[in-house]
Parts: C-alpha cells; sequence; structure tokens
C-alpha cells in the first residue's frame, strides 16, 4: 500500500466527518415552555448519540459515526444556550406568540394554528412558527380582524 493511497484515505475520511453546521435563524430564539423542553431532549439526545460512538474502536469509522451526532449537538447546544422562554399570553384579547388562533380563508377554510419558536414549529400538527408569513400579519390582530397574505384574506374567528 502506498503512502499516497493512506493520504487520500484519510482525506476522504476527513471530508465525511466535517460536516457543515446547520444553519441557525437570524430571528431572535423564542421558545414556548413546551419547545424548550423539547430542545432540551433533542440536545439529550445528541449528547447520547455522539457518546454512543465513542465505543467504535476504528478511529475512522467511529469520526464517520460520530459527525452527524456532533453536528446535532452543536445545533441544540446553541438552541438551549440562546433560547428565549416565552411565557404564555396572559389574556385572549389579541393574537400573541403562544396564542391559538383560529381563523377563515377567502376559500372557505377553516385553520387553527398556535404561533410558536421556529423549532416547535409544525404545521401538520397545528403549529407554525412566529416568523412564517401568516403568524407575522396575525400577530397583534382581535377577533373579527381581517389580514392579507399575498392575496388571500385571512378573517380571525377565535383566539385562546
Amino acid at each position: 500500500m502506498s503512502v499516497a493511497f493512506i493520504k487520500e484515505e484519510s482525506a476522504e475520511t476527513a471530508s465525511e466527518t466535517l460536516l457543515p453546521d446547520r444553519p441557525i435563524s437570524p430571528h431572535p430564539n423564542l421558545v414556548t415552555e413546551t419547545g424548550l423542553k423539547a430542545l432540551e431532549l433533542h440536545l439529550q439526545q445528541a449528547r447520547e448519540a455522539f457518546d454512543a460512538t465513542s465505543t467504535i474502536e476504528d478511529v475512522n469509522e467511529r469520526r464517520r459515526q460520530s459527525a452527524g451526532p456532533l453536528r446535532e449537538l452543536r445545533y441544540f447546544a446553541e438552541r438551549v444556550r440562546t433560547a428565549q422562554l416565552v411565557p404564555d399570553p396572559a389574556s385572549f384579547d389579541v393574537v400573541a406568540f403562544g396564542s391559538t388562533v383560529t381563523f377563515s380563508r377567502d376559500d372557505g377554510r377553516v385553520q387553527k394554528y398556535r404561533i410558536v419558536g421556529e423549532d416547535e414549529a409544525d404545521p401538520k400538527a397545528g403549529s407554525i412558527s412566529y416568523v412564517s408569513p401568516v403568524a407575522r400579519v396575525l400577530m397583534g390582530k382581535s377577533v373579527g380582524d381581517v389580514a392579507s397574505v399575498g392575496d388571500q384574506e385571512l378573517e380571525i374567528l377565535a383566539i385562546s
């Protein structure tokens, strides 16, 4: 085996083990209590997954296997560190971070979403990020108010 082959293999291994960081949003990292707990859980899971790779004997394989968990560990450590816990809204007079808002669209669809932090948002599960276009136009509005998103009008039906 030539030295050139060994160096090439090492360069290949290095490129596999140096994953780029997950992008971090430029927006403030606002979180609900549930969102903060989820971030802490993800951080713990990433730490456990990274720690589990320490038992792999082959150094190159250990680097390959630890790359993903290490990237997740860096991401969630930063998200937990920068998290700004926002208490649940004190009133339901206006749409705010943490509110659940029910609204109707021009086409007759009625939708209901909770406005949460970016990492917690899951539209299929009924939550949207506070920086999403819909949340941005709804925040600060009251029941009966109409807001426009693109060519659609949204009428607020309920806030809870």
